[in-house]
């Protein structure tokens, strides 16, 4: 394909080309995410084609179109302003992957209120800081799940309103969504009008609330369009995500992009199993879906799994970290799918990524910088570095994606400015061709007698052999070298811990990377401390080691 083909599929994905060349992505001064998605189709030809599939537990499926989830969150954003909920106000959305999700987040963005995202994953610690902090007063949840955690919340700065999806009063979800609104009007809403709140973990300290504007989701479209591989525009699609609508991977990666462009979404409530999963793709006809690089091995355990599931799968994206190269290969070999790896943060995100469409994928690399953002590798001082050199991976200042700040704290941290960059503190080098080589972490980085060694190639390295199911690499204290690598492996089935297999596998780092990269330690688990969006927690394996060499 041509570079003026290629050019003019980027500018139909939504980029535009500025005085000077440079591609760009466009934001406009009003916008509002309600209408950006279910809204302006909801009022066209798709207006009755189905936009949301829901299989609750039971296989027992409900379909909604697009002109019936407009006039659902219509009616509970007139219910909820009459309630007292106004423009700027945070909501509790405490719903878990189902229809009263989408519909509540509707619903928050027509009134110009702010959909808080609260995952049924979260501790009652979490959720009582993340009520003390935003003030907010008013929460959609579930009964059933409410009462087994309400009472260990502690004091709040006031009562907290509930509705309840499994409840049939007057205060009940059902109840609100069928009252009329035939006097309702949306408010008409900025770019950067303040839209949504996430409460995300940091290094240090208790949870941030982290808030996007409706801006969020045009600066996000055109890259989404790219690690979909430029199919998007294709009709009859079908989208599902294992991942929790609470966070940007379920929500602003796939099902609110997917209903911009007028495609299915597919909801399904049940925990992520590789073999559920590859039930409920074939079974729906599944053709896109993000997963997290933790479910996508998961699925990868299975050698076969087109002998069992007819999958119609054409691409799958990923991101939030490192995905092993195997795994890819694995994706393009065994279900006849593209895997687009993608890379960013909450905070600004979609900086590097791959699209199979426009350039070759090299496994194990993080893909290419996105058009539309200014992404490169500096130094600690923030001079850009040439190809070859391990850096600090930062953006632009002006980058699309931005963030508006914390609650309560607007504007950028000092912690991420690096100059006229934004610090991501992760760290890769860039090869001659313009591909990114994830290395890991700044604090996930070894130094071992003198080298810097990034734990990823390290992990990808082990996961290419066929006993490995997933590794995490960390550095542990060593009185001659500093630090030295340890390897924790989990095994595929049919394979057993032992020391000759311990030998095998530090051989074949020795002889695929580097006599100075293999791991001198190599422990064998049945499971990994996860995060609750799916990530391995490598500081918890950094402080597990730790305890055990305290007396």
């Amino acid at each position: 394909m041509t570079n003026e083909q290629n050019d003019n599929r980027l500018q139909r994905a939504g980029f535009h080309r500025a005085e000077g060349g440079a591609l760009t992505i466009p934001i406009p001064e009003y916008s509002n995410i309600a209408e950006s998605t279910v809204g302006r189709h909801a009022r066209g030809p798709r207006a009755d084609r189905p936009a949301l599939l829901y299989e609750a537990p039971g296989n027992r499926t409900q379909s909604f179109t697009f002109r019936e989830i407009d006039a659902m969150s219509s009616r509970l954003a007139a219910a909820l302003r009459r309630r007292g909920v106004k423009q700027g106000q945070p909501v509790g959305i405490h719903t878990g992957q189902r229809p009263e999700t989408l519909i509540a987040h509707l619903a928050c963005y027509k009134l110009g209120a702010v959909a808080m995202t609260l995952s049924q994953l979260y501790g009652p610690d979490t959720l009582a800081h993340a009520f003390r902090d935003s003030g907010a007063g008013i929460v959609l949840t579930e009964r059933a799940v409410w009462s087994k955690i309400s009472s260990e919340l502690g004091p709040l700065p006031r009562v907290l309103d509930c509705i309840f999806l499994d409840d049939d009063g007057a205060d009940g979800f059902d109840r609100l969504v069928r009252e009329p609104a035939s006097n309702f009007e949306p408010e008409r809403t900025r770019a950067n009008d303040l839209a949504l709140l996430m409460y995300t973990s940091g290094s240090t300290g208790l949870p941030k609330g982290l808030l996007h504007g409706h801006r969020v989701l045009d600066a996000y479209m055109p890259t989404v369009r790219l690690f979909y591989n430029l199919e998007t525009e294709q009709p009859e699609l079908r989208f599902w995500t294992p991942a929790d609508w609470a966070w940007v991977g379920g929500l602003l990666d796939l099902v609110l992009p997917a209903l911009a462009e007028g495609h299915l979404v597919v909801a399904a409530p049940h925990r992520f199993e590789a073999e559920h999963s590859f039930d409920l793709m074939a079974r729906h006809g599944i053709t896109h879906s993000f997963m997290t690089p933790t479910a996508l091995k998961r699925l990868a355990e299975f050698a076969d799994p087109m002998s069992k599931w007819p999958l119609r799968l054409a691409t799958v994206c990923t991101g939030g970290e490192s995905l092993p190269s195997e795994v890819i290969r694995w994706c393009e070999r065994n279900i006849h799918a593209t895997c687009n790896e993608f890379y960013g943060l909450t905070e600004f995100n979609h900086l590097v990524g791959n699209c199979k469409a426009l350039y070759p994928i090299r496994p194990g690399s993080m893909g290419k910088a996105y058009p539309g953002h200014r992404t490169t590798i500096v130094d600690d001082a923030g001079r850009e570095l040439p190809p070859g050199e391990t850096g600090e991976i930062v953006a632009h200042v002006g980058d699309p994606t931005l963030f508006l700040g914390y609650w309560g704290q607007p504007g950028i941290p000092e912690r991420l400015r690096l100059g006229d960059w934004l610090r991501t503190s992760d760290l890769a080098h860039r090869d001659d061709q313009g591909y990114f080589w994830y290395q890991g972490r700044n604090d996930d980085l070894i130094k071992t007698a003198g080298y810097r060694i990034g734990p990823a190639e390290v992990e990808d390295c082990l996961v290419s052999h066929e006993a490995v199911a997933e590794a995490a690499v960390i550095g542990i204290a060593d009185a001659e070298r500093g630090s030295i690598i340890k390897a924790l492996v989990r095994l595929r089935p049919g394979f057993a811990a032992s020391d000759g297999l311990a030998k095998v596998l530090q051989d074949h780092v020795k002889s695929r990377l580097a006599a100075y990269k293999y791991p001198r330690v190599v422990e064998f688990v049945d499971e990994f401390p996860l995060t609750s969006s799916g990530k391995i927690r490598r500081g918890e394996l950094r402080r597990l080691e730790a305890d055990k060499s305290r007396p």
